[in-house]
């Protein structure tokens, strides 16, 4: 594990806008399905309408309602469409699931839309404005009883595009250390790995060699079935498995803490080779997230 190669790189990440936001109900089962649903066909701008994910489990004592619950973050990259994102994704995903209530994470944040009164609209005339636990909430009646909401919801800029690239002898030991990885940045408060299960198989490039019509196609320097194939293969002739981490955080910081509790993790995982990342020479975002400390 002592050979590892950690190259000296940075994966360049971009300034979004994000929601951040807690959703609860009466178990943690129920709580999870709503965040799930919330945070759904969320994980790349090249084809999503958001990057979102879940990012951790808040106790009972924890939050406003004393109900378990999960904060999730859904990022995009105005305000104007992170509006739209909370709007459609609370409105049909977590007012639909049972028990649910929805609490604004971010009530300091310079921009705050009014996503409970929107949806107060809903309650068709017999919807209530009250102040409970402290804030100033929205009671939708629904068939389950009475759907909460709070009236505002900050959006504030976050970070998105923190990656780590992992190479390993085997598919295996690459899909080990991916999982590792992954389970390193739950760890991270306010980081969340959108694709499925935090892992990309499909790592892309921007644009193509071949088609001018696509945005983005398959990364070949980093495909082990091509690497004899090709002359650009950034794998070595005995690298089998490759995978791509991609995280979103609300600060850089907090990108920064989880590129390096990740990279703890992979290190400790047999037959991975190397550790590297994606970024495009400056051209796509302004934050370099390295991966070795200086």
């Amino acid at each position: 594990m002592d050979s590892i190669v950690i190259e000296d790189t940075y994966a360049e990440a971009f300034k979004t806008k994000a929601a951040y936001l807690l959703i609860t109900a009466a178990t943690k089962e129920l709580a999870y399905t709503a965040a799930v649903e919330a945070t759904g066909f969320a994980t790349s701008f090249i084809g999503c309408p958001a990057e979102a994910g879940i990012d951790e489990y808040v106790d009972v004592d924890k939050t406003p309602d004393n109900r378990p619950g999960y904060s999730i973050i859904i990022c995009q990259n105005s305000t104007k469409k992170v509006e739209e994102q909370l709007l459609n994704r609370i409105g049909q995903c977590v007012l639909t699931a049972a028990t649910t209530s929805v609490f604004n994470l971010l009530p300091d944040s310079d921009t705050q839309t009014n996503l409970g009164f929107k949806l107060s609209f809903f309650g068709d005339g017999y919807q209530e404005k009250i102040e409970k636990y402290d804030k100033t909430l929205y009671k939708i009646p629904v068939m389950s009883g009475d759907f909460l909401i709070e009236e505002n919801f900050g959006i504030c800029d976050a970070v998105a595009g923190g990656n780590l690239y992992i190479m390993a002898k085997c598919q295996q030991s690459a899909l080990t250390a991916a999982i590792a990885a992954v389970n390193a940045i739950k760890s991270v408060p306010h980081v969340i790995t959108p694709f499925p299960g935090g892992i990309v198989a499909s790592g892309s490039k921007v644009g193509s060699h071949e088609y001018s019509f696509m945005h983005a196609t398959t990364n070949e320097a980093y495909c082990p079935t091509l690497k004899d194939k090709i002359d650009n293969s950034k794998l070595s002739s005995d690298c089998n498995g490759v995978y791509e981490i991609v995280f979103d955080g609300l600060t850089q910081e907090d990108v920064d803490v989880a590129t390096q509790k990740a990279i703890t993790a992979i290190k400790t995982i047999p037959d991975v080779q190397v550790i590297s990342a994606g970024n495009f020479g400056g051209k796509l975002g302004e934050y370099k997230i390295k991966l070795i400390n200086e």
